[in-house]
């Protein structure tokens, strides 16, 4: 991004503007279960940057085993986190036949199970799927000029060809962030968005946006 697109994207965000991305499916992996799936010694191989600052995605490729239906190809991305975790919209937990609850990132205790084979290995996974909860990471600037809080929940409207508002978006906030909604492809799908996408967040009652 240039001067020009960066001083455009601010005065956008002060105004309550976000961008939003859409999330497929993907893992997150431990060390230890990366040389499980890759070999003894494997590492994440980045095969381009993801828009969070540190954040990637890998070379590596799993498949995901559920009851129903077998996934290939699923995404993998870095860095190693202390816990495997995979991320699902709910026609993906349909189709595999998994039931994994609605969580925030991270938050995995009583999760769902899957099996994820790479070319080395199988994990059985018995808690750590989750249907991500729709989030805006916030820098911690952006946080204190739009009167947001860490874990606040607030509405977005969505500019698209099928506006939709989504009521109960939690806001993240930490100086490592990149000023981004994370939504799945059912929510993308049902809010008809293709490309580059902007969302308002809502004021809240005594907020500044």
């Amino acid at each position: 991004m240039n001067d020009v697109e960066s001083s455009v994207m601010d005065a956008v965000n002060m105004a309550g503007f976000v961008e939003i991305e859409v999330s497929a499916k993907h893992v997150h992996l431990t060390e230890q279960d990366v040389e499980v799936l890759f070999g003894k010694g494997a590492v994440l191989e980045m095969k381009r940057p993801l828009s969070q600052p540190g954040q990637f995605l890998s070379e590596q490729r799993v498949k995901l085993i559920g009851p129903k239906k077998t996934m290939e190809h699923v995404a993998v991305l870095g860095p190693v986190r202390k816990a495997t975790q995979v991320e699902l919209s709910r026609t993906d937990c349909v189709a595999l036949g998994i039931d994994a609850p609605l969580r925030e990132s991270g938050d995995i205790k009583g999760s769902g199970s899957v099996i994820i084979e790479g070319p080395c290995g199988t994990l059985e996974v018995k808690e750590g799927v989750i249907v991500a909860h729709n989030h805006i990471h916030v820098t911690e600037e952006d946080a204190g000029r739009l009167n947001l809080k860490d874990k606040d929940r607030v509405a977005v409207q969505v500019y698209s060809d099928r506006p939709v508002i989504f009521n109960d978006v939690i806001i993240r906030v930490s100086s490592k962030f990149a000023f981004r909604m994370h939504i799945d492809f059912d929510e993308a799908n049902a809010a008809g968005i293709k490309g580059f996408t902007l969302g308002r967040i809502i004021p809240r009652i005594g907020s500044t946006i």
